[in-house]
């Protein structure tokens, strides 16, 4: 733990895996990695607090239940996947960027409530335009370059979305309710059946929306790629183990090993509404800025071992120590969708027949078996337009 001072406020850093979960369940310290991205991300629930959150997680989690995971891992989205891999193993190359937003596009778009009618290249194109922009909003802390421009094109965006996306959504599933038909499985859907118990403005509707869109593909897209970046290189250390991708319990290992060393963000942060004190004794003061270093907390080796900062699918874990990591949050916002992108963590007498792998698993099992390697001629890139460690390309082989 250290604490620093800026301006009239403290920022305390936490970096041990104890105090970070703490931190995370203690009911005073509120939500505040959002704070520069409220273009897209105020009053949407990861930013909410106390009973404002309860109420509408409570609604929400009627969504994300495991029926409805099942539903899109076994049935809606292994179809899905194999349609938008078609193209791509007939070309023998693809982008795992582009892929992995692609792909994951599909999948929250059908999560979120948004309707494609036209079905068409160009309408998903436009919608992973205005998504790009949506994940500029989210992550403008760590952007660089002109932020206030880039707030005005994201309230821009969300405006000519909602006008070609998110309305008609709405219109279709308000007439469905009108006319009683059953409405689909979606967190669109979920709000406007629950529509009196909230009270929430067009507003407020628009960025949720717009917030479980941009988490459910870029979250998990990032998580796709980097799995696969992981995975290539191991296989390149054990060619021994060279088919092990055909196992679904060993892909979800990679993809959770992949999430603790590689967190959708690299920290998480909160703000103290009270004065704090941690079980461990560190005192946090009324008004300070927590920061919890994920990388940090994730590499402990007391927990993960001395080699806490290399990839090891086949890692023993001490007992209460999720494989990956804090990743997903703790308490109150503990990720809403973990199971649905990640899966249910396996045990010993887990049956495969019956266990929920998460649709990240399912996208890299498959891609794998698509015969994915890396293209010798064009080496990966970094993202440069970000202080958050993202590939701009990643350029694959296949068949």
């Amino acid at each position: 733990m250290t604490t620093a001072a800026t301006g009239e406020s403290a920022v305390v850093t936490l970096s041990t895996f104890a105090d970070a979960k703490d931190a995370y369940r203690s009911r005073d310290l509120r939500q505040s990695l959002y704070d520069e991205g409220e273009v897209v991300m105020a009053d949407v629930l990861v930013n909410l607090h106390g009973t404002e959150h309860r109420d509408r997680r409570r609604v929400e989690n009627r969504m994300f239940r495991r029926e409805v995971f099942e539903r899109y891992e076994r049935d809606l989205f292994p179809g899905v996947t194999a349609d938008t891999l078609a193209p791509y193993v007939a070309a023998g190359r693809v982008d795992l960027v582009h892929l992995g937003h692609e792909l994951m596009l599909n999948l929250a778009a059908l999560t979120a409530g948004i309707d494609r009618p036209e079905g068409t290249a160009a309408e998903t194109a436009r919608l992973h335009a205005h998504m790009m922009r949506f994940i500029e909003g989210a992550t403008l802390a760590h952007a660089t370059g002109d932020k206030a421009a880039k707030a005005a094109e994201v309230a821009r965006a969300l405006e000519d979305w909602d006008a070609e996306f998110l309305a008609p959504s709405i219109a279709r599933r308000r007439e469905m309710l009108d006319q009683g038909v059953e409405l689909p499985r979606d967190v669109l859907a979920t709000l406007l059946r629950h529509a009196d118990e909230l009270g929430l403005p067009h507003h407020v509707v628009r960025r949720e929306v717009a917030f479980y869109l941009l988490a459910g593909a870029h979250t998990s897209a990032t998580a796709f790629v980097r799995t696969v970046d992981h995975m290539l290189g191991w296989f390149a250390e054990h060619p021994e183990r060279a088919d092990a991708h055909t196992d679904p319990l060993f892909v979800q290992r990679c993809v959770h090993e992949t999430v603790r060393l590689n967190p959708s963000s690299p920290v998480g942060m909160r703000r103290a509404l009270a004065p704090v004190t941690l079980r461990s004794g560190t005192t946090i003061p009324e008004g300070a800025t927590v920061v919890i270093d994920l990388q940090a907390v994730n590499r402990d080796v007391t927990l993960f071992g001395p080699d806490a900062a290399a990839f090891d699918p086949d890692r023993t874990l001490p007992p209460g120590v999720a494989p990956f990591g804090l990743s997903f949050a703790a308490g109150m916002h503990v990720c809403i969708g973990q199971d649905l992108a990640a899966g249910v963590v396996a045990r010993g007498d887990t049956d495969p027949d019956t266990h929920l792998f998460g649709l990240v698993t399912g996208a890299v099992g498959q891609l794998f078996a698509a015969g994915v390697r890396p293209d010798p001629d064009h080496p990966p890139e970094r993202d440069t337009t970000t202080a958050r460690p993202y590939w701009a390309t990643y350029p694959v082989l296949l068949g």
